[in-house]
């Protein structure tokens, strides 16, 4: 008897919408096909001609704990995201303390065992610890990084030379670096020179496109000097998206795999600088708003293949943190919520595809962070049962009050997006219309590749010392 029996649903398989029926037992997507003679189950989920897709694998969230609760937990994180079409998350390091050694760490992870509902990965910080990176790799850090490359929020921003020598470390372990490309430099002068600049455009004025464009250059040649696998984090310029492009049609020119992947924020898709008015300080992050041309570039970008994946960058602060001059509101919006239905919203507007939405919001962000070796990413026969059923046509605007974030707003308000019907995450489902079914601590810690047990690595810097000796 089968866990889940959906029926009267649609799938999109072999470039088309298809109607089909799937079969879970034990978490996993046992069968997908059509008219299954299914005399009982433990549930029935009738999708009345719903589609069925991937839920959604958001690889940049801020949780904020340990250390900054007021703003997000582990549990109303999680939340927001399963009602949002999110299933796997990876948390950012800089909470309170960041996530730097195994300390920091072990009661990270603790804290998420105990609190999130969906699956989820950690990130390890990278500052001047660069001995400790090592370590944290063989805990079962997802990846290394956000890497900020200038001042941001927990300031971990690392010079060039700390740069240069973790992007090293992390070759060597054979880890991925993730990429917070800005100029601190270009940033710092900028400050300086308008300091007397009292408008809200002022943040996107002291970090320009070419704060964005100078970094992503630097790190692209790092990269490529090292042979280190990178993931540049919200690209949100015209000129950045150039550099990736060329970067990615050199390699295919070459008959080489890109070394590195990249991602967009729905807030740099679907927000501009025509919004400073609108948001004031609510529409403070870093990378900041751009203009229309970087705007258009980012669609094209994701359209074409050159942006592999959508992630929200959630990072929730509370309204009174956020309603304060320009200068000193924290940077920062929430979006883990958002993020799928909105780029539901944005195929129906005929903004992308179906089938590259699918891309760009599950396979890529697996593949790309090693999450398909664990089952994710993909609705297919094996893969876990990460689902989101959604009616296009229920399109709605965004309420603040409908979103699960401790933020208690959104940058989004009022904007199309068409939110699931269900969210089911290894074949339990967590949302429901309105509703979280999901207990605390349900979720799954995802190990990364460089987790192995104490045994296995001792036998490897065994091995490691004797290469060594001959």
């Amino acid at each position: 008897m089968p866990d889940i029996y959906i029926k009267n649903t649609k799938i999109y398989y072999n470039n088309s919408l298809q109607p089909a029926e799937i079969i879970i037992e034990n978490g996993k997507i046992k069968k997908i096909g059509k008219d299954f003679r299914i005399s009982s189950s433990d549930m029935v989920i009738d999708a009345r001609g719903a589609l069925t897709l991937p839920a959604g694998i958001d690889v940049h969230v801020h949780f904020r704990e340990p250390g900054m609760t007021l703003k997000e937990n582990w549990y109303t994180g999680s939340c927001s995201a399963a009602a949002g079409g999110i299933a796997t998350v990876i948390d950012q390091p800089n909470t309170v303390p960041p996530t730097t050694d195994r300390r920091s760490f072990e009661q990270k992870l603790k804290l998420a065992r105990n609190k999130s509902i969906v699956d989820f990965g950690i990130n390890g910080g990278v500052t001047g610890n660069i001995e400790k990176l090592k370590e944290l790799w063989r805990l079962g850090v997802t990846a290394f990084g956000e890497i900020f490359m200038a001042e941001s929020t927990g300031g971990l921003n690392i010079n060039d030379e700390t740069f240069e020598e973790a992007l090293a470390e992390i070759k060597k372990l054979g880890a991925l670096a993730t990429i917070h490309a800005e100029d601190e430099k270009m940033r710092l002068e900028l400050e300086q020179l308008l300091k007397d600049d009292v408008s809200y455009e002022y943040h996107s004025k002291v970090r320009p496109n070419a704060c964005e464009a100078s970094a992503v250059q630097s790190a692209l040649e790092l990269i490529s000097k090292l042979q280190v696998r990178a993931h540049f984090c919200h690209l949100s310029t015209l000129e950045a998206v150039g550099m990736v492009r060329k970067e990615k049609y050199l390699a295919k020119r070459d008959d080489k795999k890109p070394l590195f992947t990249c991602e967009v924020t729905p807030h740099h898709l679907f927000l501009s600088t025509k919004d400073w008015e609108r948001l004031r300080a609510f529409g403070k992050m870093n990378p900041p708003l751009r203009g229309s041309h970087s705007i258009k570039a980012l669609v094209n970008g994701l359209n074409d293949g050159t942006i592999d994946m959508v992630a929200s960058d959630h990072a929730p602060h509370l309204e009174s943190e956020k309603d304060l001059d320009i200068r000193f509101a924290p940077s920062g919006v929430p979006g883990v919520e958002t993020l799928m239905p909105l780029m539901l919203a944005a195929v129906k507007k005929n903004i992308l595809l179906l089938s590259r939405m699918i891309m760009v919001t599950s396979r890529n962000p697996a593949k790309a962070f090693g999450l398909d070796l664990l089952g994710k990413g993909k609705l297919e026969v094996g893969f876990d049962a990460d689902l989101m059923i959604v009616n296009p046509r229920n399109l709605q605007p965004i309420r603040a009050e409908m979103l699960h974030s401790k933020a208690g707003w959104t940058p989004f308000e009022g904007m199309d997006a068409v939110f699931p019907q269900y969210t089911l995450s290894r074949g339990e489902v967590l949302w429901t219309e309105e509703c979280i079914n999901a207990k605390p601590g349900r979720g799954n810690f995802l190990e990364g590749g460089g987790k192995k047990s104490k045994e296995e690595y001792e036998e490897d810097d065994e091995n490691s010392e004797e290469a060594g000796s001959d």
